[in-house]
């Protein structure tokens, strides 16, 4: 197999934002993308959302809606995708830590979708070089309505992030058991004590 080294490797074509390049009241907006019926039916099969909201369109049109309704989960799932296809956060996200969310009104099969992503907070987080993101994220519709609002907080990391050591494993040291016959038994991993009169001898007793 073929290695590289690493400055051998050309950058990202479009790297993501560091949490220090996010200020508070910046902005950017998505691309678009139009909801299909395919996208409907594959989500709440997969999903499991067969409720008859969304796969029966006359008993949703009895409940006052005007087309093939849209889980929120979906409109979510779009939206969180159109902001990641930005590569705002390629290769400097790090969590998902928490959000709050709220749907306006309702999205159906045939809506086109953006969002609009304004950073609201910013702060180091409280190790390493990483930092703690709030955005606030609208998910409109082709007549810039919002239709869900999410205000995702984020873990990203800073310009001097540095990948955390590995944790160093320590080596098991080997154990003899020795039975009342006064056989040696070799074993790694056996507990201090043993049934049936076994007793356990440390590497500093062997020579005992």
């Amino acid at each position: 197999m073929t290695t590289h080294p690493e400055r051998t490797y050309p950058p990202l074509l479009a790297p993501g934002q560091t949490w220090e390049d996010m200020t508070v009241g910046s902005a950017f907006r998505t691309a678009a993308r139009t909801i299909t019926e395919t996208d409907l039916i594959t989500f709440v099969t997969w999903g499991g959302f067969t409720e008859p909201l969304f796969l029966d369109a006359s008993h949703a049109a009895a409940g006052g809606y005007t087309g093939r309704l849209v889980p929120g989960a979906l409109v979510f799932c779009l939206g969180e995708g159109l902001v990641l296809q930005t590569n705002v956060l390629h290769g400097t996200g790090l969590a998902f830590m928490a959000m709050d969310l709220t749907i306006e009104r309702p999205a159906y099969v045939g809506d086109t979708l953006h969002v609009v992503v304004e950073v609201t907070q910013a702060r180091a987080a409280s190790t390493g070089s990483r930092g703690v993101v709030t955005t606030r994220n609208s998910v409109r519709n082709q007549r810039n309505e919002d239709i869900l609002v999410y205000t995702p907080v984020r873990l990203i990391r800073g310009r001097n992030y540095q990948p955390p050591a590995k944790p160093r494993k320590e080596k098991i040291k080997p154990f003899l058991y020795r039975t009342d016959a006064g056989s040696p038994l070799p074993t790694t991993h056996k507990p201090p004590s043993e049934p049936n009169g076994r007793r356990l001898i440390t590497p500093d007793q062997r020579s005992a």
